[in-house]
């Protein structure tokens, strides 16, 4: 996809809308599939088997691109500040995917690191130095280029720019877009020992909050202007998990904005997360009745859908074959593909 017009205006609250600079990659029905995984990998067991993983994503000749939604080591192991060689080991096996590789941190890259002798705002500084050395480029072989929000000049929101890890991109004319949403209840749950800050924490909440809502927006306003099939976000956070740890209140704004949005959009709409570790597909709104529907408060939307994709510790070793394809009329379909079929669970 060429680059959006950058800032091309300014809406009522300042939110931002980008509107496109060209239209390749919006061939109308042509079906893509991509591979999506989360939690990965936990312990240096699963980072010695990636070869198994990567053999079995870029066998597939149907796979156009990868993403991870986030974490990628286990909340008790070291943080990149006092374990660089961890990253850089993942960081080798992202680029070894054939197809372009799209990856969202998640809250035991930084948001938790405090928790394990590790500054979660230079963590995630680390992490970005890493993973997001290239702004607007995909990681893996196959580059992509991608709009990141890093790139998007906004003068009335200036602090928007250090969220490289959120990117805009189109394909089939479908619009897909990630956001720096990470688990603990999206980083409200104190900062604890000597890396305790309550002003810089309550900072960096306002401060992303901002910039993701800005850029959900902008994704939503974009497929728009194209006519879009179809919208797809990818984010850490199981924003409905009744098990997280700190609740979930720090998620409602985004909820109810994304189902505003959906709403309007009246196509369909997909959310991919991780972090709650265990393979579920739903639709949280559908019904504001519901368990899922309830917790935000949220009004019906019928065209959201909702995976969760398996976390790496859990068996089977999988990962999520995601199809959309414009001609059917589910549009989105999916299957778990194992790629390790050692019963004695070598591959976690």
């Amino acid at each position: 996809m060429k680059k959006l017009l950058l800032c091309a205006a300014l809406l009522g609250a300042g939110m931002t809308t980008l509107m496109p600079a060209g239209a390749n990659d919006r061939n109308d029905s042509r079906a893509i599939t991509i591979a999506v995984l989360g939690d990965w990998p936990y312990n240096r067991n699963l980072l010695n088997n990636a070869p198994l993983l990567v053999k079995s994503i870029n066998s597939d000749p149907a796979v156009s691109l990868v993403i991870h939604l986030g974490d990628v080591r286990s909340g008790s192991t070291p943080c990149a500040g006092s374990k660089p060689d961890w990253y850089q080991r993942v960081y080798n096996v992202f680029q070894q995917f054939k197809g372009p590789m799209i990856y969202t941190p998640g809250d035991n890259e930084w948001a938790d690191c405090h928790k394990m002798a590790g500054d979660p705002l230079k963590e995630l500084a680390l992490v970005r130095g890493l993973f997001f050395a290239h702004p607007g480029h995909s990681l893996g072989l196959t580059d992509k280029r991608l709009t990141s929000q890093a790139l998007v000049v906004c003068t009335a929101n200036p602090q928007d720019k250090q969220f490289v890890e959120n990117v805009i991109w189109e394909d089939s004319r479908l619009v897909f877009v990630t956001l720096n949403v990470p688990g603990s209840n999206n980083d409200t749950m104190p900062w604890t020992g000597r890396f305790a800050n309550p002003t810089a924490q309550a900072q960096e909440v306002v401060e992303r909050n901002g910039a993701n809502q800005r850029w959900l927006l902008a994704a939503f306003r974009h497929a728009e202007s194209i006519q879009a099939y179809g919208i797809v976000i990818a984010m850490q956070a199981d924003m409905w998990d009744p098990a997280a740890a700190g609740g979930l209140s720090g998620y409602t704004p985004y909820v109810k904005q994304l189902a505003d949005l959906s709403i309007r959009f009246k196509r369909p709409v997909l959310l991919l997360n991780g972090d709650s570790h265990v393979y579920g597909a739903d639709r949280p709104l559908a019904d504001p009745a519901s368990s899922t529907g309830r917790i935000h408060g949220a009004p019906a939307v019928p065209n959201l859908t909702r995976i969760t994709v398996q976390g790496a510790t859990n068996a089977p070793a999988e990962w999520l074959r995601l199809t959309i394809d414009p001609r059917d009329a589910n549009f989105f379909s999916w299957t778990n593909v194992p790629y390790c079929k050692n019963p004695s669970g070598a591959c976690q």
